[in-house]
């Protein structure tokens, strides 16, 4: 570990990196070495032999994806391995958020066989779906489940499963869309030379990979992190329209690409095709070879995220008004037949993160039913919750730490109830909440050498989190509001330290008293933060992003 810094070896022993060689892999990921072989998946032999015999029959293929961020990327991937070997008699299938919900759905698949369908490929879902994967098999479809969710006790009749968490395959934590770029991976490695493409050729569909992987809050830890590392590699030369314009229009220099980005401003973007409109907009974006379509998609959706945004604020402050008798139960149960059930995991999250308890919210979609979003605080697997609660639900499914539901009518009313009493066989112990930072310094730190050397940590992300610094008995010098059309959203504030050195630093959406005090010009604080390297514009600035004050 000699040859590295002393802030390097720091920064690597917090991620549990304490010899040369570990540190050589975690630094310099390696596609032959660090990405496994995909055949290590129990099904993938007959997964791939399945999809030749398919495109060498000619026979019509349904590529149905996940709505979101995940299983969009995903078909993308498969689309793209069919356009190189030129295979056509496919369709993408997505199915509406608002009106179908989540997973594999009983009248598409009908109609899937009536229309001639042979095969159905999912991405992203699929690993519940017993009832659905039998009505194929009646209608003469073969079923390939690519899939990351926890299964149930009994598992689909489909002719192959691709899904980590029910075989020996070593990365358990893949995203769905990770689990579609083994199956590219696999059939490439298989299939490659009869269709006259070189092994490997699947490494431009990375990009697509690594937008899943980091949009999808898995660990980036092993596999899924070389996903991350060589899919924003991909990424910051992609030659996709649709993603050049996108990140045009949010004036991101494609090249300076970062996984801040991904988080913070493409994937809302994509994710508010299905939440606000239709997901195959999202889907014809990262697809579209022709460049007016490309910029009219992104215009499309940056309007319609704008929209999200609103419609988020609004119900916010409606849920705030009442949150005050909600303090003391263990487990948040909220709803509002008005509301729209696509945002509704994006409010789960924030009255989450507030409250630090699990949180149910509920809306009712198109069909009149009543379907909602969950979030957990980390004292309980949701999946578990509801599982123990299954008799309050016609569906449910998810992570750990998210999922989604659809409540009978008649039980919506003592979902609460039900869901406080599970809770109190399940619940785990909580960690006491602390002050958590990587590195404690004075300002001095702040310079682009150390900036440079944190970036080789990248991407950022789950289980590999952006370093955090302590800056004890700091200065506010200055406080600034800043924003959009003057909106005055976001913070700019100037600390300073003993030294006299001055540092600028942001918060986005916050405002003086979004921190544990109230921000004064002149008072001595203890800033958490992390590096922020801005190139707005064209023009490189060095700021810290604020992640607490206290």
């Amino acid at each position: 570990m000699q040859k590295y810094g002393e802030l390097m070896r720091m920064l690597l022993e917090k991620r549990g990196i304490i010899d040369s060689a570990q540190a050589e892999i975690f630094l310099n990921p390696d596609y032959k070495r660090d990405f496994y072989d995909p055949f290590l998946m129990r099904d993938m032999e007959k997964a791939c032999v399945r999809l030749y015999e398919a495109i060498e029959n000619k026979e019509k293929i349904i590529i149905y994806a996940d709505y979101d961020c995940d299983g969009i990327p995903g078909a993308v991937i498969l689309q793209d391995l069919f356009k190189k070997i030129n295979f056509t008699n496919y369709e993408v299938y997505i199915p509406q958020r608002n009106s179908e919900g989540y997973g594999l759905n009983l009248d598409a698949i009908k109609q899937f066989a009536d229309n001639g369908v042979k095969l159905l490929i999912t991405i992203d879902l699929g690993i519940t779906a017993v009832a659905e994967v039998a009505q194929a098999e009646v209608g003469g479809i073969d079923v390939i489940i690519t899939d990351h969710h926890i299964p149930h006790k009994t598992l689909p009749r489909a002719c192959a499963i691709l899904n980590p968490k029910v075989d020996e395959y070593p990365e358990k934590m893949l995203c769905g869309a990770g689990v579609i770029f083994k199956l590219a991976q696999g059939f490439v490695h298989k299939y490659g030379k009869h269709f006259g493409i070189k092994d490997g050729s699947e490494k431009w569909m990375l990009d697509m990979a690594g937008l899943a992987t980091l949009s999808d809050m898995v660990p980036l830890m092993g596999e899924n992190r070389a996903i991350a590392y060589f899919g924003m590699k991909v990424l910051k030369k992609s030659p996709r329209p649709g993603l050049q314009k996108l990140l045009a229009k949010m004036k991101i220099e494609q090249k300076y690409l970062s996984s801040d980005d991904i988080g913070f401003m493409v994937t809302p973007r994509l994710n508010a095709a299905s939440r606000m409109d239709d997901p195959m907009r999202a889907y014809e974006l990262l697809s579209t070879a022709d460049e007016a379509e490309a910029d009219m998609l992104a215009d499309h959706l940056s309007k319609i995220n704008d929209e999200r945004k609103t419609v988020v604020a609004g119900i916010m402050r409606e849920i705030n008004k009442k949150l005050e008798i909600y303090k003391h139960k263990e487990v948040i149960v909220i709803g509002n037949p008005k509301w729209r059930v696509g945002i509704l995991g994006l409010v789960a999250g924030k009255i989450s993160d507030k409250y630090q308890k699990p949180v149910f919210v509920w809306g009712k979609d198109e069909n009149d039913c009543i379907k909602g979003s969950c979030r957990s605080d980390g004292s309980v697997s949701v999946v578990e919750l509801m599982t123990l609660t299954s008799e309050s639900f016609i569906d449910f499914g998810g992570h750990e730490l998210a999922g989604g539901f659809a409540v009978h009518n008649e039980k919506i009313h003592f979902l609460e109830e039900a869901l406080s009493v599970s809770y109190s066989k399940v619940k785990r112990e909580k960690l006491e909440r602390k002050i958590v930072y990587d590195i404690k310094s004075d300002l001095s730190a702040v310079n682009i050498k150390n900036c440079r050397e944190i970036e080789r940590l990248a991407p950022f992300g789950l289980g590999n989190p952006k370093p955090v610094f302590l800056f004890p008995n700091v200065k506010i010098e200055k406080i600034k509001k800043f924003g959009k059309n003057g909106s005055e959203e976001h913070l700019e504030i100037i600390f300073s330290d003993a030294s006299k050195t001055k540092v600028k630093a942001i918060s986005f959406f916050s405002n003086n008293d979004s921190f544990n005090m109230p921000l004064m010009e002149g008072k001595m604080v203890n800033l958490l933060a992390t590096f922020d390297l801005s190139r707005f514009r064209g023009k490189e600035e060095l700021r810290l992003r604020i992640v607490d004050i206290i």
